[in-house]
């Protein structure tokens, strides 16, 4: 006799059911929980507008562009060394008389200070006694020479009274050039030449070019030393030198010839300029490379020893992809990315590697191909509603 065999009773099959239920309730809980944001945050998905939304952004077509690099650095102001000059003192003695001050504009030769000095005394005495010589050989010699042609002299008296002559021109020319060195003004070497009497023979220190006086190294009674003490510094400031430094990556960006703008401060007028030199030394103290930007310097904006901002734009075009700087913003590590329009409409979010800065766009260098719209005005809005 078969045994019945015994059922089972429902409640435990829906025990399972319902447990498997909520298992399937809690996992959907979790997957819902705190840790949604981060996933979102690390996948972020495509942007989707609505036609309200479309009106509120602008794109822009990635496409090649011709570009020249940008160099931003800093530089200090100095004075164009081709258009300045240091004063020594051309002879010995105490100063008699300072006849400028510093910023006085001044023309060349024109005097800049009076000196007790032996020296200038000794050679227009020097230039007076070697102008007679001069004048009584070339008589003499002139003499010889009616005298030779007579048969009244031998042919070697002859020889010998020009030879002298020539021997004394040349020591006259000799001292009328160290008067000229030493700064003598032309009237008082023509009053020698013409016999009339020199009077306040005092040595004058002269401008050697025109510009301004931007140095004044002495004083009324200081005594000088010929060719050693420094007296004036003259400028011409209508051009400057800026010293621009560049460091690192910059150094192969900037080349003789490049364009460059000059910026003072705030509020004030942007100069600009050219690269004109690029040292071949490092600064041992700041290591950098000193670029010498010529700068024009309208009303005398620019002074020595100023620090300025400079920037300086190669003259070597190059192509690239360009983006506006508006469309590039950066996620919680600082990363670039841009919004791209995708075929289905959407804004996908990309990262993007950066490249030089060119007034006003980037330079991207990988992430992103020719013919890509991108979001420029509005990615800021289009980011927010990703984050929803």
């Amino acid at each position: 006799m078969n045994k019945p065999v015994p059922s089972f009773p429902a409640f435990p099959r829906r025990g399972v059911a319902f447990a498997a239920l909520l298992a399937a309730l809690a996992l959907a809980a979790c997957s819902s929980g705190a840790s949604a944001p981060e996933g979102a945050a690390t996948t972020p998905h495509n942007v989707t507008l609505t036609q309200a939304q479309q009106q509120r952004i602008r794109l822009y077509t990635v496409e090649p562009s011709t570009y020249r690099t940008e160099t931003d650095t800093t530089g200090v102001v100095d004075y164009d060394h081709d258009r300045s000059a240091a004063v020594l003192a051309p002879f010995s003695g105490p100063v008699l008389k300072v006849l400028v001050n510093l910023g006085d504009r001044v023309k060349q030769g024109q005097p800049l200070a009076t000196v007790a000095s032996p020296d200038f005394a000794a050679a227009v005495d020097g230039y007076r006694k070697a102008l007679a010589a001069a004048r009584a050989a070339a008589q003499l010699a002139a003499t010889d020479k009616d005298l030779y042609a007579h048969d009244a002299i031998s042919q070697r008296e002859n020889a010998q009274a020009q030879s002298d002559a020539v021997g004394a021109e040349s020591d006259s020319n000799a001292a009328r050039l160290a008067l000229v060195a030493l700064q003598v003004d032309p009237q008082t070497i023509r009053a020698i030449e013409q016999g009339r009497p020199v009077a306040n023979l005092q040595g004058v220190i002269r401008a050697p070019m025109a510009g301004t006086v931007v140095q004044r190294s002495i004083t009324p009674g200081q005594l000088l030393q010929a060719g050693s003490t420094p007296c004036f510094a003259v400028a011409d400031l209508s051009k400057m030198w800026v010293m621009a430094q560049l460091f690192g990556n910059d150094l192969a960006k900037v080349q003789v010839g490049d364009s460059a703008e000059v910026e003072t401060g705030a509020g004030a007028k942007t100069l600009p300029g050219s690269v004109a030199n690029v040292s071949p030394e490092v600064d041992p103290d700041t290591r950098s490379v000193a670029a010498r930007v010529v700068v024009d310097n309208p009303g005398g904006l620019l002074k020595k020893q100023m620090y300025v901002r400079v920037r300086v734009r190669s003259a070597r075009p190059e192509r690239g992809l360009l983006v506006p700087v508006d469309a590039v913003l950066r996620d919680d590590e600082n990363l670039p990315f841009v919004y791209v329009r995708e075929s289905d409409g959407s804004y996908a979010r990309r990262p993007v590697t950066l490249g030089a800065r060119t007034g006003d766009r980037y330079l991207v260098t990988k992430g992103l191909a020719a013919g890509d719209k991108v979001v420029t005005e509005g990615g800021i809005f289009v980011r927010f509603i990703q984050t929803q």
